[in-house]
């Protein structure tokens, strides 16, 4: 499934960018951002600032949401960046308050307080139709925006999506051990994504993080949804983005699997697959219209 998605993204890739441009983006991509857009930051009234980085450009626009501990610096964010200035379309991507260079403080943030972030980012910077493209807890972000924001998002990507996890993780776990996370307040959890080798989760975080799960029933999204994971991913079972594809209401719903795409999907052909795909929704919403 997934070559297929390849080799018809390709030719939506290949038929909106002529003269050459095609070998041009493809080297780009995997060779690097040549050329960064400028960080700047947005004042918020009793919140705090947030750094971001924008590309103005035509619609659809695109909109990079990372994930847990994540920032808008790494090779998915950039690779998108590059993509996006070469096709003339808009991309904003930015850093949640206490991510990257944004203000505030991480452990005091919950998924209440980075969807706040998303929606006001989207109300404030996002001008037009969006394509909102999700990494890990970014994808949860994402479709928590999209229900909220419906009339601004037109297309979905999630790339190892992460709905619902944290708290259904927990639950998961025995009763021996979730009873002694809530003794000592905290759940450490092992992951191969940070340079600690785990992330440490409050009880107050999964608590809070209770209020925006979504896969208990029908999500109610519309548009077009592609959903990217990998079988290797050890962080967030690739099961999910099966669940969100049968909760999502919309009738246009992709699932790509990676047989070893792990949970970053960060390697050249993982970000090749990520970048044609976005390619065919542009084609496909601009047809539309």
């Amino acid at each position: 499934m997934a070559a297929a998605a390849l080799r018809h993204c390709w030719r939506g890739l290949s038929q909106n960018s002529g003269n050459g441009a095609v070998s041009t983006v493809r080297s780009k991509i995997l060779e690097g951002v040549r050329q960064k857009s400028t960080i700047q930051y947005i004042l918020r009234p009793d919140h705090p600032k947030l750094a971001y980085r924008r590309v103005k450009g035509k619609s659809p626009g695109v909109v990079f949401l990372p994930g847990y501990g994540s920032n808008m610096s790494g090779q998915k964010a950039e690779a998108l960046e590059e993509f996006c200035r070469s096709l003339g379309h808009a991309y904003l991507r930015f850093d949640y308050s206490g991510h990257g260079a944004s203000e505030g403080v991480f452990s005091e943030g919950t998924i209440g307080t980075w969807k706040r972030d998303v929606l006001f980012m989207l109300d404030e910077l996002a001008e037009g139709p969006q394509i909102l493209v999700g990494s890990s807890m970014g994808g949860w972000l994402m479709l928590l925006a999209a229900i909220a924001r419906p009339e601004k998002t037109k297309a979905l990507v999630g790339i190892s999506t992460a709905a619902d996890h944290f708290v259904t993780a927990f639950k998961t776990l025995p009763i021996e051990v979730r009873k002694e996370c809530e003794d000592k307040g905290v759940w450490t959890i092992p992951t191969r994504s940070n340079e600690e080798g785990m992330y440490t989760v409050s009880m107050d975080f999964l608590r809070e993080a209770e209020n925006h799960c979504i896969l208990q029933s029908p999500i109610p999204i519309t548009c077009p949804v592609r959903l990217i994971h990998g079988l290797k991913d050890e962080d967030v079972p690739w099961h999910i983005s099966m669940q969100v594809a049968e909760r999502v209401l919309s009738p246009d719903v992709d699932i790509i699997l990676r047989r070893h795409g792990q949970h970053r999907m960060a390697e050249k052909d993982d970000i090749k697959l990520i970048v044609y795909t976005i390619d065919d929704l542009i084609d496909k919403l601009t047809t539309m219209v």
